[in-house]
C-alpha cells in the first residue's frame, strides 16, 4: 500500500475509532509501530486533532473536532459554495459563522488562480439582497444545536418591556426579511410559540432536568399546524392585487398560503393565530390600495383603531 492511500485510510479508521493505540494500527496496516508513529505525527501536522495519553491503559483518541477525509469538488460545485456563502453576507449573525469562514478561506486558499478569479468575479455581478438588521442574534448556535439534538434549553427573552426566563424545545431556526426566528414548543406557555431570535439575550443549557418532549415528526415544514391545533385562530380573508400579492409573499410572517388568479392578483383565506391580529393589522395597512381585508371583524376593527391613532397624530 503506497504511504499517500495508507495516511488517508489512516485518516478514517482513527476518526471512526476514536481511542487507538500504536499497536492496534500497526496490526491493522501491517506496519511497525515507529511507521505508525511517523504516520500520525504527519496527520497531526495536517490538522487531525490526535491527543496521547502515557501509561499502561494510555493511547491515542481524536478530540471532539473530527477531521473530515479529502473530498474532491469540481470546479462548479467549488464556486457554488462560495455563492452560497455569498447570497448570505447580509445577515450580520450566522449559526458556525467562524467555522464557515475558515473552511471558505480554505477551499480559496488552494483554489487554482483562474477558478479564484471567477470567484472574485461572481462577487461582483450577483447579489441577493437582505434587509441588513442591526439586531444581534447571538444564539443562533446554541438554538440550532438543541433543534438537532431536540434538548430542551433555557432562555432569557425580551419583548418590549417585558423580560421571562423560559424552558424551550426548539424545532428549528429560519431567516426571514433579515430576522432569524426560532419557532420551539414553550414550556411556560404549554403550547408552541415563534421567537425573535434577535430577543433571545441568553441560551443555555436546561438546569432544572425537565424532560424533552416527543417531537421528532415535527419540523420547520410542519410545526405551524400544530400552532393552529394549539391556540386561538381567526380566519383571514384578504383580496390582493398582483402587487399585494408579490408583497405577501416576499414581506409577510408568518407567511399565510398567497392564493394566485390568472390575472397575477390573488387572495388569503387562512386561519393564523389570533395573538397576531395586531401585527396583521400594521401589515395590511402598510400595502394600502394593494389589500382589502375582507375578514375577521376583529382584525377589520383593529385596522380601524391603528389608523384612527394615526390619523389623530396629523389632525
Amino acid at each position: 500500500m503506497s504511504k499517500s492511500k495508507r495516511l488517508l485510510e489512516l485518516m478514517l479508521t482513527v476518526n471512526r475509532m476514536r481511542k487507538f493505540t500504536v499497536k492496534e494500527l500497526a496490526d491493522q496496516f501491517g506496519v511497525s509501530k515507529r511507521t505508525i508513529l511517523r504516520d500520525l505525527q504527519e496527520l497531526s501536522e495536517l490538522g487531525v486533532p490526535l491527543y496521547s495519553e502515557v501509561g499502561p491503559h494510555g493511547g491515542y483518541q481524536v478530540l471532539n473536532e473530527r477531521i473530515l477525509p479529502p473530498i474532491a469538488f469540481g470546479e462548479d460545485e467549488a464556486v457554488a459554495m462560495f455563492f452560497a456563502s455569498h447570497a448570505l453576507r447580509h445577515y450580520l449573525f450566522m449559526p458556525f459563522e467562524k467555522e464557515s469562514a475558515a473552511a471558505l478561506h480554505k477551499f480559496y486558499l488552494y483554489m487554482p488562480g483562474d477558478v479564484r478569479d471567477r470567484i472574485d468575479q461572481i462577487k461582483n455581478r450577483v447579489d441577493i439582497y437582505t434587509p441588513t438588521r442591526q439586531q444581534q442574534a447571538p444564539c443562533l448556535s446554541v438554538l440550532m444545536e438543541a433543534a438537532v439534538y431536540q434538548n430542551v434549553i433555557q432562555i432569557q427573552y425580551t419583548s418590549g418591556s417585558d423580560v421571562s426566563q423560559r424552558l424551550i424545545q426548539p424545532i428549528g431556526i429560519f431567516a426571514s426579511s433579515g430576522f432569524w426566528y426560532c419557532p420551539s414548543y414553550c414550556f411556560l406557555r404549554q403550547d408552541f410559540r415563534l421567537f425573535r431570535c434577535d430577543r433571545i439575550t441568553s441560551a443555555a443549557a436546561d438546569p432544572t432536568g425537565q424532560t424533552p418532549m416527543d417531537h421528532r415528526h415535527i419540523h420547520l415544514g410542519n410545526w405551524e399546524q400544530f400552532l393552529e391545533r394549539s391556540m386561538r385562530t381567526i380566519l383571514l380573508e384578504v383580496d390582493l392585487t398582483s402587487e399585494g400579492v408579490e408583497r405577501c409573499e416576499a414581506e409577510l410572517r408568518p407567511a399565510p398560503q398567497v392564493i394566485k388568479y390568472e390575472d397575477g392578483s390573488g387572495a388569503i383565506r387562512q386561519s393564523v393565530p389570533a395573538s397576531e391580529m395586531v401585527y396583521f393589522a400594521r401589515f395590511f395597512i402598510g400595502l394600502g390600495d394593494e389589500a382589502q381585508v375582507v375578514g375577521p371583524p376583529e382584525l377589520i376593527d383593529e385596522m380601524r383603531q391603528q389608523l384612527s391613532s394615526m390619523l389623530a397624530r396629523y389632525t
